[in-house]
C-alpha cells in the first residue's frame, strides 16, 4: 500500500521457512559459515560470553581514551564506521583507532578472538580464509564497540547493510564485492539492561526502493509504515549472547532502557575463497 505518498517497498522476500533464527547454547562456527553462505538467515548463541568477560570488556570500553560520542544519536563508540564516508577517511580513522579497539578486546575469554579463531578454522577446512577488508595495503577497523540508550519506537531505525557497500566514494574497497554473496552482521552483547530487541522484516529492498527513498548508498532509514504487511519477528537479546544474521534484510533495534553495549562488525565473502570483515 502507498504511505504518505510513498510507493510500496519492493525487493526480495525469503521463503518463510528460511526466515528465522536458529538458537544454540554453545558456539558453533559451522552455523556461522552457513549464514555467510546464505544457507541460514541467522543464528544466536545464548550466554556464551562469561560474566567476568562482559564486565571487564565493558569497563575497558568506558575507560578507553578513544571513546567518542556519535553525532546525531545517543550512542558512544570505540572504533570507526565506514558508513556514509569516503574510503580514505574510513581507512585513516581505522588505522588511528585500531590499537585502542584491540586493547578493549584484549580480555580473558575474549568473544572477538574466539569468534575469529573458530571461524577462521572452520573456513580453512572449506578452503577459504578470514581477514580484515583491505585497500592499497590499508585495513578496515577490526571491530566497533558501541553503546546506546534511546527510547521511542526504535533505538536504531529500520535499515539494511547492503546499500552502504555500494557507496561510490568507496570505489575499489573490497566490501563492494560482498553484495555478490551475502552481507552479514555480527554482534556480541556485553551489556544489556532492558528492551532493545532485534527486529527483522522479511524484505531485502531493491535499488528502485532505495532510489525512491533517497537512501541508495546508505540503506538508512526505511519508514516503518512501509514495512507493514511484511513478515516480522523480534529476538530478545541478553548479555552474553553472540548473534549473526543476513544484514541485507531490513532490521532495527527497538527501544532500550539503559545501556545496550555490543562488539559489532560486518562480514561477507569478497570472492569464493575470501571472507572479509569491516565496521
Amino acid at each position: 500500500m502507498t504511505v504518505r505518498g510513498l510507493a510500496p517497498l519492493t525487493g526480495t522476500r525469503m521463503d518463510p521457512g528460511h526466515f528465522h533464527f536458529d538458537e544454540r547454547t554453545e558456539f558453533d562456527a559451522s552455523l556461522v559459515a552457513d549464514v555467510l553462505r546464505g544457507r541460514r538467515f541467522g543464528v544466536i548463541f545464548r550466554d556464551v560470553i562469561p560474566v567476568a568477560t562482559q564486565k571487564e570488556l565493558c569497563a575497558k570500553f568506558w575507560a578507553s581514551p578513544a571513546l567518542k560520542r556519535r553525532t546525531g544519536e545517543p550512542s558512544y563508540y570505540v572504533g570507526s564506521y565506514h558508513w556514509n564516508k569516503p574510503i580514505g577517511t574510513y581507512l585513516a580513522e581505522s588505522a588511528e583507532v585500531a590499537g585502542d579497539v584491540m586493547d578493549v578486546l584484549d580480555v580473558a575469554d575474549s568473544p572477538w578472538h574466539l569468534f575469529q579463531d573458530e571461524l577462521a578454522r572452520e573456513l580453512a577446512g572449506r578452503g577459504a580464509s578470514l581477514r580484515l577488508a583491505e585497500m592499497d595495503g590499508a585495513q578496515a577497523c577490526p571491530a566497533l564497540i558501541r553503546a546506546w540508550n534511546k527510547e521511542g519506537a526504535y533505538s536504531l531505525e529500520p535499515h539494511e547493510d547492503e546499500a552502504q557497500c555500494r557507496d561510490p566514494r568507496q570505489a575499489g574497497f573490497e566490501v563492494q564485492r560482498v553484495p555478490d554473496f551475502e552481507v552479514c552482521a555480527v554482534n556480541m552483547c556485553v551489556e544489556h539492561e532492558e528492551g532493545g530487541r532485534l527486529v527483522l522484516w522479511n524484505i531485502r529492498p531493491d535499488d528502485d526502493s532505495r532510489r525512491r527513498l533517497g537512501i541508495e548508498h546508505t540503506g538508512f532509514s526505511y519508514p516503518a509504515e512501509l514495512l507493514d504487511g511484511f513478515e516480522e519477528f523480534r529476538v530478545d537479546i541478553r548479555p552474553g549472547d553472540v548473534y549473526i544474521f543476513n544484514g541485507r534484510h531490513v532490521h532495527a533495534v527497538d527501544a532500550t532502557r539503559g545501556n545496550r553495549t555490543a562488539v559489532s562488525f560486518l562480514m561477507g565473502f569478497a570472492d569464493a575463497r575470501t571472507v572479509v570483515t569491516w565496521t
